[in-house]
């Protein structure tokens, strides 16, 4: 294949490098989603009203359209982070397509690393379909959504470059991985119902943005009940591990998971006491991101593939062959 002859002849990515491309496709997935607040809370969400250009007849913002300059400049920068987020994302299918002529077996790394553009193409059409909706609440509601599970993907994917392709070995009994799974159902439960209280909230993307018709008040019961819910799965997992032994660096994990939660439990418990300011809801966002890398970090950490084999390029008598 062309492709791949092209891509052999770029030198043979280290270590540092590999580590670093996945680092950066972790931060490239989480921060789009955080962008997107900001988009939400300042107002700006139809400060370019037309997809894919931002104002009737040009792709860029345009001062005479009718439309605060700020809202468009806002709007139109989230559009510009997503060539950005693009770009990491080619970086990380070359990457791994590198790594993969010398190792030939590290199949999985490829096929994670694409799920990166695709999610990307994903988002957009998502977003495209949101901005023609008129930021309709629930639209809003699945792009958000839509991210959530290339972030998990992404810091798979940064695990992938650290480790082997052995069939996994798991570390905590079934029972324990059982209860991991369960983690993570609910943890998505918890950011769905937080897009609700988001959609019944003030915090639209534009004044005349429809909202959930529904008391706000029992939508963030309903949150917090399910954050809850979460950290006691979260406790009863560290039972699990207890109860195996479980080594120093699955611990480490499990702890930053409970900072990182509560971290975002008392977050949304102070945002809503002061009234919801913008500045706080971009923050929770961000601590929403935190909570599903902490938690897909746990998840990678439960279990062994092996060690990695790929950190270095393989003898050229191999790559001939």
């Amino acid at each position: 294949m062309p492709f791949t002859s092209l891509v052999a002849r770029l030198p043979f990515p280290s270590a540092a490098v590999q580590r670093a491309v996945g680092v950066a496709a972790v931060v490239a997935q989480a921060l789009i989603g955080v962008t997107g607040s900001i988009v939400r809370v300042t107002g700006s969400g139809l400060g370019c009203p037309t997809w894919p250009q931002c104002v009737a007849g040009s792709l860029v913002p345009k001062h005479d359209s009718g439309i605060d300059a700020l809202n468009q400049w806002i709007e139109f920068g989230n559009r510009l982070l997503t060539g950005v987020v693009i770009v990491v994302a080619a970086i990380t299918v070359v990457t791994a397509w590198r790594v993969q002529i010398d190792h030939p077996g590290r199949k999985r790394l490829v096929k994670l690393a694409w799920t990166m553009p695709g999610g990307v193409v994903l988002q957009a059409v998502v977003g495209g379909l949101t901005v023609l909706a008129k930021l309709e609440w629930w639209t809003v509601a699945i792009h958000f959504l839509a991210t959530t599970p290339l972030v998990w993907l992404a810091v798979l994917l940064l695990r992938a470059f650290r480790e082997g392709d052995e069939p996994p070995r798991l570390l905590v009994p079934a029972a324990g991985r059982t209860i991991l799974i369960l983690l993570a159902a609910v943890m998505w439960l918890v950011l769905a119902a937080g897009t609700t209280v988001t959609g019944a909230g003030p915090h639209s993307g534009d004044i005349n943005t429809h909202r959930l018709d529904a008391p706000v008040e029992s939508l963030a019961q309903i949150h917090g009940g399910l954050l809850v819910l979460y950290l006691l799965l979260l406790a009863v997992f560290g039972l699990q591990l207890l109860r195996v032994g479980a080594p120093k660096s699955l611990w480490r994990r499990y702890t930053a998971v409970w900072v990182v939660a509560v971290a975002q439990g008392g977050l949304g418990s102070l945002q809503y006491a002061l009234g919801v300011p913008e500045a706080m809801v971009s923050f929770h966002v961000l601590g929403a991101m935190a909570v599903i890398i902490a938690t897909a970090t746990l998840w990678t950490g439960s279990r062994d593939r092996g060690p990695v084999t790929s950190l270095t390029a393989a003898p050229r008598e191999l790559t001939a062959a």
